[in-house]
């Protein structure tokens, strides 16, 4: 046999390989969080966008919540501004919070026109229309941090009707509160409110590390699957930290809210939501509900 068909073959099997996830989501909602380097890197940006079109042309219901940090951090140096952080969060005052909502529009529709340049319908909205994200105010250890808005209500009306449509909804992390004020909102809040709210059957954070580790220094430490339990157990330990902290939060989160699996995988790998929804080894670290734990093996 010819390299030539060996390679025909190859791409057989993956097809093959990928059926059995094809028919068990099929018609199913999953929320991609985008983020990171993979949306500041132009050809990273180019494989996450085909992957969500290719789960929308197989048959999944794809809604892309993005964020945009480092793009806002750019621009408010541009305007002589020095972005300021507390506890991880921006500290985003009127002008800030102008600047921010200008960036999110700005990559929402260029997102959008990815997606509609590979033949697929898409509409880009922020969490201020038809009252999609509501918001309260929040605080940082008791620090008035400005316009960061904490989810307290979501209304998803408006992504059923985009769905039914056939559109692929992109969402921008923003929000009003009670008095109409706009709020910024952190993106993987968003995305797991947004996951709980629509009842997705999944939802993948998309960062730029591999997953989960016992011991981030230990590369033999690394947790393919783990249940909200583990996960609690793991945060208790102390070996978590940083940036993971909130993540970890968000994931055990959204499983408890009723999301049937959360994956955080690596955007800086090409394609990585594809190896993880449909490969049988997967790429990254998977959670589940606690009475799952026993059929881990079968997803």
């Amino acid at each position: 046999m010819d390299q030539g068909m060996q390679d025909v073959l190859k791409k057989a099997e993956v097809l093959v390989e990928a059926l059995p996830y094809i028919q068990k989501f099929n018609r199913k909602i999953i929320v991609v969080k985008y983020g990171g380097s993979a949306m500041s890197n132009e050809e990273l940006q180019k494989n996450v966008i085909t992957d969500v079109t290719l789960l929308k042309l197989v048959g999944f219901k794809p809604i892309i919540v993005h964020g945009g940090g480092k793009a806002i951090s750019n621009w408010v140096s541009k305007v002589g501004k020095e972005a300021e952080f507390v506890n991880g969060l921006r500290v985003t005052d009127s002008e800030t919070m102008e600047i921010a909502e200008m960036v999110l529009g700005r990559v929402n529709k260029q997102l959008v026109t990815m997606v509609q340049e590979l033949g697929v319908k898409a509409i880009g909205i922020s969490g201020k229309d038809s009252g999609l994200l509501h918001v309260k105010k929040k605080y940082s250890d008791g620090k008035d941090i400005g316009y960061v808005g904490e989810i307290d209500k979501v209304d998803p009306k408006v992504l059923y009707d985009l769905l039914d449509n056939d559109y692929l909804p992109i969402i921008a992390p923003i929000g009003l509160d009670d008095n109409f004020d706009t709020y910024n909102i952190n993106a993987d809040d968003a995305a797991c409110a947004v996951a709980k709210a629509v009842g997705a059957d999944k939802l993948a954070f998309l960062t730029d590390i591999e997953g989960v580790y016992k011991d981030i220094k230990d590369p033999e430490s690394f947790i393919s699957r783990l249940t909200c339990s583990e996960a609690d157990a793991l945060i208790a330990s102390g070996n978590i930290g940083g940036g993971m902290l909130p993540k970890l939060g968000n994931c055990t989160d959204a499983v408890r809210g009723g999301v049937n699996r959360v994956h955080i995988l690596d955007g800086r790998i090409p394609h990585c939501l594809l190896l993880e929804i449909f490969t049988n080894k997967g790429i990254g670290t998977m959670f589940m509900p606690d009475a799952d734990a026993s059929a881990a093996a079968n997803v």
